[in-house]
């Protein structure tokens, strides 16, 4: 089964972003969701292959961030792999990349 993990990194302290609220839309529904841990991690979510959004709220991490939101779209091809997909993050950028 696929499964889905995240990591959020503050470029500015150059800590983990914990406490990030975090969701995963599938076909327009939410279907997880939660914080990031002090790690700034999220795993063990499994949502199955297709077309997927992964929500951060960005806004309530940090005051004073350009971006309130970042949206990452990607698709699942092989419902059997394991995506990891971080967000490194500051208040006038981000970035992303597909991990592993």
């Amino acid at each position: 089964m696929m499964s889905f993990s995240t990591h959020v990194l503050n470029a500015v302290t150059g800590r983990p972003a914990a406490g990030v609220a975090v969701r995963l839309e599938y076909a327009g529904e939410v279907v997880a969701d939660g914080r990031t841990d002090a790690d700034g991690r999220i795993k063990g979510w499994n949502p199955g292959a297709g077309v997927h959004r992964v929500v951060f709220d960005t806004g309530a991490y940090l005051a004073d961030t350009f971006y309130p939101e970042v949206v990452i779209t990607f698709t699942v091809t092989d419902p059997a792999a394991h995506y990891h997909v971080p967000l490194l993050l500051s208040p006038f950028a981000y970035s992303t990349y597909r991990g592993s």
